[in-house]
């Protein structure tokens, strides 16, 4: 076994206590951003959850704009239905509608990286850089699962429904959709995303 020289020993802990700070600052980041959006969420707040200084969170991060991406990457890395045993489900369509129906039932917590996408909307480089980061993150995931032509804009349009309804019944909680059975939706959503997911066959295969 090596022993650890004096300079790696000394080292070590400055190490760790860096990762647990920019754990920490984006943790706090992802709270403020989901609570009060792009526009609505300070540095100086996002500091204070995590228990530093405004300085810092500059230092690690360098401005808020790439705070605000790097929360966005850290959402998009950990997806709650375009995992990769869902988008291996022989039955997409309807695993993709089970899952979303799941998630969105009334009284739970909407996802946060939804949240904060949502209240941030309305600033135009907050915008800016949530397209950039579904375009290139959840939306090429899920074009890499179709096939035939279309592919980019039809997991586009996926995804807008899996918006939508997550909009519509978990945050409006239109009694239609947050009250309906559960398999019910189920059974309506899972042949439009199937569709989506399947493409024009006819012209696939000319």
């Amino acid at each position: 076994m090596t022993k650890a020289t004096p300079i790696d020993a000394a080292d070590r802990p400055r190490r760790r206590d860096a990762a647990a700070t920019r754990a920490a600052i984006l943790a706090s980041a992802r709270r403020a951003f989901a609570e009060a959006g792009y526009d609505g969420a300070g540095v100086r707040e996002i500091a204070a959850g995590a228990g530093v200084t405004a300085m810092l969170v500059n230092r690690y991060f360098g401005s808020k704009e790439k705070l605000f991406a790097e929360v966005i990457a850290a959402t998009m890395a950990a997806p709650t239905i375009l995992t990769p045993q869902n988008l291996a489900s022989p039955r997409l369509g309807e695993t993709i509608a089970r899952t979303l129906v799941e998630i969105t039932r009334t009284g739970d917590t909407p996802l946060e990286g939804f949240l904060i996408m949502l209240h941030s909307a309305s600033s135009k480089r907050a915008a800016e850089i949530g397209r950039e980061q579904i375009e290139h993150g959840h939306q090429k995931t899920m074009a890499s699962a179709l096939r035939g032509a279309l592919a980019p804009e039809r997991a586009a349009l996926i995804l807008s429904m899996v918006a939508g309804i997550q909009v519509m019944r978990q945050m409006m909680g239109l009694p239609a959709l947050a009250k309906a059975e559960p398999e019910a939706l189920v059974k309506l959503l899972a042949p439009l995303f199937q569709q989506l997911i399947d493409g024009d066959t006819e012209a696939s295969g000319r």
